[in-house]
């Protein structure tokens, strides 16, 4: 059940499909399951007015379309795709097994999922289905058939939507015997299987295959690489769930694209095996309003699903217009910040704006989520920036298309986040995405474009790559992580990497094992910090407490850039590098420093490497800066006015003003220039 070969890019459908008409796309989440007619009509006449072009039907409709097994209902879903058609909103149609009716499981208890220590879920929430279970995958694909044999070809329906937030694991037997399988074919045989989970240690060697089980709950720590084989099975499982949905709707409605939605750094799907199989990529995102990172953040997982895209455009499928309903205090966006996000994904690459829902319920667990349409209804501060947001997305058409150029990819790969976070490592204090986000940040902020990629993408035409933390490196991938310094470019790492192999081994030697010559320095412990931490001198980068986390590193043939000064770790390098004769160069940095540390190392390896932001100068602190095809689009994140300067003349797609030599930002306002020739 390993995941099949990509598709041909030729022969599959695009974004294109879509934009080619309608330019960007902008919409929601439609839920008319839970409305009448008579909203349904005043709907899409809000709709059109608000310049909305796409939405999304039939997430959670599986009761509604199936109120009993093999009965349909569509009468309802017809009036509601002839309605769009008729106000011409394109509609992105979802197979409803995201959540199956009450009758499912009761009918086959089977069907509902069952957790690590045993308990078995019920219905009356979302998402409780196990993905092995043969009733649930036949019932499944009876409705998905049921829907594609009747609205194949509908001229509203314009892409398909499989399932929702796909993030289900289940322990059940059913689940056992796939995983099983799952091992055979990624082992091949038993004595593999015991080979790398090294199942010598404690006493765990399998004799028979039937004695493997998922990793359920137990008294004590879990086998490592059994709970990491586990983690990609899982996602291996939910993929191949999608796969036969997806490969259903292609073969009775075929040239139609069919998406699935991704939730940007989930922790729970590995999306770098997914994206080549959907033919638009399509991610989640909600950003919190309260938190001052956020913007970094979001930018980050743009950047991570642009990537996923191999550069190509993409579509935020949701995000939030003010509040969320799952946060413990849901402090809401402000309309601007609702407009900022949005344009935000635009500037990185995204072809489609989209957000969750277009009339907000007034019932269910989602009642108090925001949307396009409040239920203070359509006169309202909110639905007017709607309108107006609407009208401005049409005059930045001539992004469509684009792409985001970009001379730095950062590393980030999900089977390594699991393997580094695994109990029983020397601390839990070093975590993955917390790192990326401090390596990213000083990126975001000097205006330089990035692409988030895995460690098996082709490297060459970047100058600078940084791994934050890339603690499992597969053998395979070596040689091109080492490639980038031997072609005179800059490969910066970031602490505990290269620690482990494919299998969650660890690798014996001094690290990081696999580069440490490239770097000039290897080291021999890793030592989690006492709370007081340690002091480190660097001419380079100025002196520093370093806590949490250090390693003893020696220096070989490259150079101290920072080392420790006083106590057990005295005159161990915390930060290493080693300029090559190709003009490249190798850092290592063995600890998690203060981010303006971070920020220092960054800047030195962008100089190293000869890249610049897509401004001459630096932005003005908030201010995002990102080169989109021939648009230059600035965005104030700040609570503040912000100034930003600007070589020649220009002009704004939003506002339809020229500038020249600066333009001056609102407060969580944002532009979109091109340059003016005369």
């Amino acid at each position: 059940m390993t995941a099949p070969a990509p598709d041909a890019p030729a022969s599959r459908p695009a974004l294109s499909a879509l934009t080619d008409d309608a330019g960007l796309l902008y919409g929601a989440d439609w839920n008319p399951e839970q409305w009448g007619p008579d909203v349904w009509r005043e709907d899409v006449a809000l709709m059109q007015a608000a310049g909305v072009n796409l939405v999304t039907v039939g997430v959670f409709s599986w009761a509604r379309l199936e109120p009993a097994p093999g009965r349909y209902d569509t009468d309802w879903l017809d009036q509601v795709l002839a309605l769009a058609h008729a106000h011409g909103v394109m509609v992105d149609l979802a197979t409803p097994t995201a959540s199956p009716p009450p009758w499912l499981g009761v009918r086959w208890p089977g069907a509902r999922a069952v957790t690590a220590d045993g308990v078995r879920l019920s219905h009356g929430s979302r998402n409780h289905f196990c993905p092995s279970s043969p009733h649930y995958r036949e019932r499944a694909l009876a409705v998905v058939r049921a829907l594609v044999d009747r609205y194949a070809g509908h001229p509203a329906v314009r892409m398909w939507h499989v399932g929702n937030e796909y993030g289900q694991v289940c322990y059940c037997e059913h689940c056992a015997a796939r995983f099983r399988t799952w091992l055979r074919e990624r082992h091949g045989t038993l004595d593999e299987l015991n080979r790398a989970w090294g199942t010598t240690f404690w006493s765990q060697r399998y004799g028979d295959w039937g004695e493997v089980v998922p990793p359920r709950a137990a008294p004590y720590l879990l086998n490592p690489t059994q709970v990491l084989d586990h983690r990609r099975f899982a996602s291996d499982l939910l993929l191949d769930l999608y796969l036969e949905q997806r490969d259903l709707l292609r073969e009775r409605d075929p040239g139609t694209p069919v998406t699935t939605n991704f939730m940007g750094f989930h922790g729970l799907t590995d999306y770098r095996r997914w994206a080549p199989h959907v033919d638009v990529v399509a991610d989640d995102v909600y950003g919190d309003p309260a938190d001052p990172d956020s913007p970094v953040r979001v930018a980050l997982t743009h950047d991570l699903v642009r990537g996923l895209a191999g550069g190509a455009p993409w579509m935020v499928m949701e995000q939030a217009a003010g509040a969320v309903n799952w946060r413990p205090h849901n402090v809401p966006k402000t309309v601007a910040q609702m407009r900022l996000d949005s344009l935000r994904a635009v500037a990185r690459g995204a072809d489609g704006s989209c957000f969750f829902q277009w009339r907000a319920s007034v019932f269910g667990a989602e009642r108090f989520h925001s949307a396009l349409v409040p239920h203070a209804g359509p006169g309202t501060r909110l639905h007017r920036a709607v309108v107006e947001h609407g009208a401005e997305l049409t005059r930045l058409r001539q992004v469509v298309g684009t792409r985001v150029p970009a001379r730095v990819a950062l590393v980030f790969d999900w089977p390594s986040w699991w393997a580094a976070e695994e109990p029983a490592q020397p601390s839990d204090r070093l975590r993955v995405l917390p790192q990326v986000l401090a390596y990213y940040a000083p990126l975001w902020r000097a205006g330089v474009a990035v692409d988030v990629v895995g460690p098996d993408a082709d490297l060459s035409g970047y100058d600078l790559v940084v791994a934050p933390q890339l603690y499992l490196v597969e053998d395979a991938h070596v040689a091109g992580l080492r490639s980038v310094v031997e072609r005179g470019g800059v490969l910066l790492l970031g602490p505990f990497s290269g620690v482990a192999d494919r299998d969650g081994h660890v690798r014996t030697g001094r690290f990081p094992v696999p580069f440490a010559d490239l770097v000039g320095g290897s080291g021999e412990e890793h030592v989690p910090l006492a709370d007081a931490g340690v002091t480190v001198r660097s001419a380079l980068l100025g002196d520093f407490t370093a806590h949490d986390w250090a390693e003893r590193v020696r220096v070989d043939d490259g150079e101290a850039v920072a080392t420790v000064d006083g106590g057990d770790l005295d005159g161990a390098a915390l930060v290493v590098r080693r300029a090559h004769p190709s003009g490249g160069e190798g850092w290592y940095v063995a600890t998690t420093p203060p981010q303006e540390v971070v920020d220092a190392v960054v800047d030195a390896c962008l100089r190293a490497a000869g890249v610049t932001g897509a401004l001459a100068v630096r932005p003005p602190d908030g201010v995002e800066v990102v080169r989109r095809g021939d648009v230059l689009f600035c965005l104030n994140a700040t609570d503040e006015p912000r100034t930003v300067p600007l070589d020649g003349a220009w002009h704004d797609l939003l506002t339809g003003a020229d500038v020249a030599d600066h333009v001056l930002l609102a407060p969580h306002d944002a532009v979109a220039l091109t340059e003016r020739t005369s």
